[in-house]
């Protein structure tokens, strides 16, 4: 859903992009609806997520994590591309999808048309391992355990995981969700990290200007906390399903509007602009994750 209201925002570029009126309110949704949204999202999550999935989940998300940053960073040498769309390309893969990139691109004031390309490239490795994954598993003579394991840490999107492990079987689905929702917690740390990272740039660049020190609390992203006391709130079991599935809800409706946003702020022409060698590079972490969980599953079981 988010990915089609991105494509009817950038659709609709061509014809309000000239109404200069339209502007504050496009960048008020597209920066702070997206953060309601994102604190609202932590609902989904609890902090007991964590220890269900135990330690076998941990250890492989280690890995994949090391694989998604390494490989991104040396694509990013090879390829000679921006630092932050391969950023968000990694980030993708390694946590949350969609939800990661939006979160992240703000964050490190990335161009929206790189954070168009950046989920879009996710929408569509998604879209192959929903159809190809339960396949190949089958194939492969997967277990149920290490299936879930494998759709849990390898695909991007929570909504793929979930569809491409209930495919294999209810097993595999649930422990895939629950291997999935553990790595979006990881956004906390890594959106903190990322912030930093660009700080220093930042600073690196005017070194001429000042010699300051980078100062955290300017550059920590606030919003994050509301991520966290959400979690806290789901963990505590204080609210009922329903409120849950409310919450939920609204957080999906801001995503989508601010997603919208960054749509309308894009053009198709911007977009395509970026290039190939990118979208190469998104494969080529997709991949690489795909393959280092595969050999660290069949290691550990």
């Amino acid at each position: 859903m988010a990915l089609i209201v991105l494509l009817l925002g950038m659709l609709l570029n061509p014809l309000l992009h000239k109404y200069d009126v339209l502007d504050s309110g496009i960048d008020w949704s597209a920066k702070y609806i997206l953060r309601a949204g994102i604190i609202l999202a932590g609902i989904s999550l609890s902090f007991s997520q964590v220890f269900e999935a135990g330690k076998y989940a941990l250890i492989l998300l280690g890995f994949t994590f090391l694989t998604a940053f390494g490989v991104g960073y040396i694509c990013r040498k090879i390829f000679k591309i921006d630092w932050k769309l391969t950023s968000m390309l990694s980030i993708s893969t390694a946590i949350c999808g969609g939800t990661a990139v939006a979160t992240l691109g703000p964050v490190i004031e990335a161009d929206n048309k790189d954070i168009a390309y950046a989920l879009s490239a996710t929408f569509i490795f998604d879209l192959l391992t929903v159809i190809l994954f339960p396949w190949i598993g089958v194939f492969l003579g997967m277990t149920d355990t290490t299936f879930g394991f494998w759709v849990g840490t390898a695909v991007n999107d929570t909504s793929s995981v979930v569809a491409a492990g209930y495919a294999f079987s209810e097993l595999a689905g649930a422990l895939a969700t629950i291997v999935k929702l553990t790595r979006t917690l990881f956004i906390v740390p890594i959106v903190i990290i990322f912030s930093y990272i660009y700080a220093c740039k930042n600073q690196k660049q005017g070194v001429s200007k000042t010699n300051q020190k980078v100062n955290i609390l300017a550059i920590f992203p606030w919003f994050i906390l509301g991520f966290i006391a959400f979690i806290g709130i789901r963990s505590l079991n204080i609210l009922s399903d329903d409120w849950v599935l409310s919450i939920s809800s609204i957080s999906k409706f801001f995503m989508a509007t601010a997603l919208g946003a960054i749509g309308l702020k894009t053009s198709f022409k911007e977009v395509t602009s970026v290039g190939v060698k990118p979208m190469m590079v998104a494969v080529i972490i997709d991949v690489s994750v795909v393959i280092v969980s595969f050999v660290v599953l069949s290691i550990m079981f």
